[in-house]
């Protein structure tokens, strides 16, 4: 029994990469500039970061198909991924590039084949992992990207979305108790 496949895994995708659009859309475009500390990225640098490096599964797995890692240039990959952070974006471009990278992502592994996603690839300390393990680390990466933005949010006095969800819900659940103790309901 397969309990965790491609489809799962895009639907995760989609799942964290809509997290990163809330708070993308959340914080003012004014704090895109904040960094916490002056050798950190911006929250503009971040985005840009994520939108860029959903980009390496594609690449390493599908276009370039390596079979070890020593054969992808990932020192360029990531040379190439910090000019892009270090360009300036705009909110509403950063946005778009989120948007239509993470559906592009997404897309692409909603349909990969089990036995391309068990294939074995060689990494760098010698160790084998399947592409599926690679893909789900890359997921893992930007799930490491959303807490730091998420913490960054608190920083800039914003009250995430899932912790304002969260609170509705109570708040709903308390006030429909209310009216049926009340009879109103």
């Amino acid at each position: 029994m397969n309990l965790y496949g491609p489809k799962q895994v895009a639907n995760s995708i989609r799942a964290v990469r809509g997290n990163l659009l809330s708070i993308a859309e959340q914080v003012h475009e004014d704090d895109y500039l904040f960094r916490t500390t002056a050798d950190t990225r911006s929250v503009a640098e971040i985005l840009a970061h994520i939108a860029f490096f959903s980009n390496l599964d594609y690449l390493v797995h599908e276009e370039e198909h390596v079979t070890a890692m020593e054969a992808f240039d990932f020192g360029q990959f990531l040379r190439d991924s910090a000019l892009q952070e270090k360009r300036l974006h705009s909110k509403s471009t950063l946005i778009k590039l989120l948007r239509d990278s993470g559906e592009s992502w997404a897309e692409w592994v909603d349909f990969l084949p089990a036995p391309f996603l068990a294939e074995g690839v060689a990494q760098h300390d010698g160790t084998l992992k399947t592409r599926f393990e690679m893909i789900l680390s890359t997921k893992e990466h930007e799930m490491h990207h959303l807490g730091q933005l998420t913490v960054i949010e608190r920083m800039l006095g914003i009250i995430p979305h899932t912790t304002r969800a969260k609170r509705d819900a109570e708040i709903s659940k308390e006030n429909t108790e209310l009216q049926l103790k009340k009879g109103t309901l």
